[in-house]
């Protein structure tokens, strides 16, 4: 870039002729226009008004019969002439002034004409010897010297040059002068130094280049009032940085032939950012690339297609590796590396698909158990259309090898794979179902259950940014397209299937799934409700998902929960029809409701809320419209699940915050208290006026104002301030309670009493009579899905049938009773 002015840097530059411009130069110095820029034309025109008011009054004189004075007096009167007893005195103002003495009594002043010169002929010398300064200093920019005049005069004589209505002749001269040096001095400098090798002839435009830039910066400084005036609204004219780069590029690759040499060599060397400063980087260099490429290719799938498979392999993986960092180091179009990789795919890989799928050659890298080798035959395959193909090979080597085994009978215990792999995963799942390491709050429920609940809800949450990167899949694969740019959405959606999928995994070794299903509820339910779900179509996936596993009866409730939030989104568009054909949507407050099944949601308290009058009103009528549509129904309002938005003023501006019904029940508050001298309110005073408990009421001022107890005070902090206009402030709604996981943990253990109950029952009903050990063993077997339960427990449910008399004891036996 160019040097900032009037702060101009030497460069080293080459000559340049004479004859900048036309008009005469001469050495006279006597005017001081030439030194002081443009002030000369202001000087000459305000001593032409001077001369042109002289002259007037000089006409008007002569018609009156007066003659023009030659000098001009002015005298003392003649009673000032009587006091002080003396003849007045003539001063001579074109001599040296002497002393001035009172008591000699008054002088006379004689002012003389000034002296009138031609200021034609000191313009002409001016801009003469501008011209001839910037000619000067054009020459000494490209001899790589330091200008004899300053940089800020150069600056000022462009601009008088250019207001004196020379800038389209100065901008022609100035081109001509460079075209002149580059086809001259500099081409010949380039060729002196190019050599005989198109390596050498690269160094060499390269390093002229440079020299070139360096000058041309130089010479946007000097010249910019001619660039950022003149040539910035020419349509005809390009600016000075254009015409730099144009005239380098006509010079190297138009009007020289070593154009083509410097073509090879950047091949060779891939030295691209010149190539798109001069914009010859898809006319010219790409093609030549991508050929040169081609035949690289071509020569080493040649050279290295006698090797070995394994050899082969490894050849090309090195080999594309190698094509990719370079793409991306030096900075390839998209377009370019798309076109490279594709062509080298097709020669190493798809031309050579014979040797790569030989099923010989496939069995022995598997026999070899080379699985770095076999990862990377699948990665080369999966670039090109005939992944598919090596099925044939892989299925080739299990039938051969299977055959083998069979017929060979002194290797029979190499068929007894499957118990090993039985035994793998009954020992995984023993302890990951052991109650006694993992069992919550004493409820004999599974924290497993749980953890994998939390897992899954993390994901669907907040994506994969939640996980540590480690634990993504082709971690290596992914940093290296997040740094070359080419990461999608597409990849985010699959690596996130493979993360659920896992989770899947795990879900299936545990057998208290009831635990899993209560909290995937619980927080499938804070994921719908406060819209915090990273994807919608994840949620639908690990949905079908979990149907797939467990059937449709566990997933029953969590399909109807969304169906849920559809209904509610068409009952509300409904209500709100309504509410604007009957003229009653003039409310500040915009209310929307979710109705939600109670058989398919999870259980949630009642609480006592008193909302503010306004919001009160809107449920009122909303109720009523529902009622009033759906006959039979009734609605019971869960205040602790809502959220809302509040628009508040602070003394750094309005903000909109994001926060919990209880929140804004409380902020509501302190508008009740503005322009009263003591905006205060005490905990006691919120409780009474907003009806919360203790416990839901301290949580939520520690949300507002941190640490809390019950003898203090609250007022709104009007100095609030945060960078963004819309604060979330409701994440206290998104977290789990100590109690709240305790109370999900009882429930889960009481239920798991009513199902082993009800499959006593049903056991018994259809037995009629059976064994205490027997009966324990069914009830086992039958609930394990669920939640596998303590044979204590299971006698403890035994005797509280029999008191309800279910059941009868007939020995060592039990008997259902009708």
């Amino acid at each position: 870039m160019p040097p900032p002015l009037p702060d101009h840097s030497s460069s080293p530059l080459h000559g340049l002729s004479n004859g900048f411009g036309s008009q005469n130069t001469s050495n006279h110095n006597s005017s001081a226009a030439a030194a002081s820029g443009v002030a000369p034309v202001a000087a000459a025109y305000k001593r032409r008004q001077s001369d042109t008011r002289a002259s007037e009054q000089d006409a008007k004189r002569a018609r009156q019969g007066n003659p023009a004075p030659t000098t001009t007096t002015t005298e003392t009167t003649p009673r000032m002439s009587k006091l002080l007893g003396k003849r007045p005195e003539i001063v001579d103002l074109t001599k040296p002034r002497s002393a001035i003495r009172p008591q000699d009594g008054v002088r006379k002043l004689v002012i003389k004409n000034l002296r009138t010169v031609n200021r034609t002929n000191d313009l002409d010398e001016y801009y003469s010897k501008t011209w001839s300064e910037l000619d000067a200093a054009v020459q000494a920019i490209f001899a790589r010297q330091q200008p004899q005049q300053p940089y800020a005069k150069l600056y000022r004589g462009v601009e008088d040059i250019c207001r004196y209505g020379e800038a389209k002749k100065l901008y022609e001269v100035l081109r001509t002068h460079c075209e002149t040096y580059l086809n001259g001095t500099l081409s010949d400098s380039i060729r002196a130094g190019a050599g005989s090798s198109n390596i050498e002839a690269l160094r060499s435009v390269h390093k002229h280049w440079a020299v070139w830039n360096l000058q041309s910066a130089t010479i946007r400084s000097t010249f910019s009032y001619l660039d950022r005036s003149f040539l910035l609204s020419s349509k005809e004219f390009p600016q000075l940085n254009d015409l730099a780069i144009g005239l380098f590029r006509r010079m190297v690759f138009v009007n020289s032939k070593i154009g083509p040499m410097v073509l090879q060599g950047m091949c060779e060397l891939e030295s691209i950012s010149m190539l798109n400063v001069l914009n010859i980087y898809g006319k010219s260099f790409e093609p030549r690339f991508l050929e040169t490429s081609e035949s690289y290719f071509r020569e080493f799938a040649e050279e290295s297609s006698t090797a070995s498979l394994k050899s082969y392999i490894l050849a090309c993986e090195r080999l594309l590796e190698a094509e990719d960092h370079r793409c991306n180091a030096y900075n390839f179009d998209s377009t370019t590396k798309r076109q490279l990789m594709d062509k080298a795919h097709e020669i190493l890989v798809e031309n050579y698909s014979e040797k790569l799928l030989d099923s010989g050659s496939v069995g022995k890298l598997i026999d070899d158990n080379a699985v770095d080798s076999m990862k990377a035959l699948y990665d080369l395959l999966r670039f090109s259309s005939i992944q598919k193909s090596l099925k044939e090979p892989w299925e080739d080597y299990i039938k051969s090898t299977g055959s083998s085994i069979v017929n060979d009978t002194s290797r029979g215990d190499e068929m007894v794979d499957d118990d090993f792999t039985y035994g793998l995963r009954e020992a995984f799942g023993n302890f990951i179902n052991d109650k006694k390491i993992l069992s919550s709050w004493k409820t004999g429920t599974s924290k497993v259950g749980e953890m994998i609940a939390k897992y899954i809800d993390m994901l669907l949450r907040g994506g994969l940014k939640t996980i540590p990167k480690s634990l993504l899949s082709d971690n290596k694969d992914r940093a290296e397209a997040e740094r070359s740019g080419q990461a999608s959405t597409g990849d985010e959606d699959a690596e996130l299937d493979r993360q659920l999928d896992q989770a899947l995994e795990l879900f299936r070794f545990i057998e208290g799934k009831d635990v899993f299903e209560a909290f995937y509820k619980q927080d499938l339910a804070r994921r719908l409700l406060m819209s915090r779900s990273a994807s919608a179509d994840a949620e639908r996936s690990m949905l079908t998902k979990l149907k797939s596993e467990c059937g449709s009866s566990f997933t029953h409730n969590l399909e109807q929960m969304f169906k849920d939030q559809e209904l509610a989104r068409d009952e509300m568009a409904s209500y709100k029809s309504w509410l604007e054909n009957t003229g009653r949507d003039k409310s500040s407050v915009d209310l929307t409701v979710s109705i939600l099944s109670a058989a398919a949601w999870p259980t949630y308290p009642d609480t006592q809320l008193r909302l503010p009058d306004e919001a009160a009103k809107q449920i009122e009528t909303f109720e009523k419209y529902y009622i009033g549509k759906h006959t039979g129904r009734r609605l019971t309002w869960k205040h602790s699940l809502a959220h809302c938005v509040v628009k508040a003023r602070f003394n750094k501006g309005p903000k909109e915050l994001l926060v919990s019904a209880y929140q804004a029940v409380v902020l509501e508050l302190f508008n009740q208290l503005e322009g009263k001298p003591d905006e205060v309110l005490s905990f006691a005073q919120i409780a009474e006026a907003t009806g919360l408990n203790e416990q839901d009421l301290k949580r939520t001022l520690q949300s507002l104002a941190r640490d809390v107890s019950e003898t203090d005070t609250f007022t709104v902090n009007k100095g609030f301030a945060d960078p963004k206009y819309r604060v979330k402030i409701n994440q206290v709604q998104l977290k789990e309670t100590k109690e709240e996981n305790q109370d999900t943990h009882k429930r889960v253990a009481a239920d798991r009493q009513f199902e082993t109950q009800a499959a006593i029952v049903r056991i018994m009903k259809s037995r009629k009579t059976m064994t205490h050990a027997n009966l324990v063993a069914e009830v086992i077997n039958q609930t394990k899905s669920r939640g596998a339960v303590d044979t204590t427990e299971i006698k403890k449910n035994i005797e509280k049938l029999i008191e309800k008399d279910y059941l009868e004891r007939e020995g060592g036996s039990y008997t259902y009773l009708a």
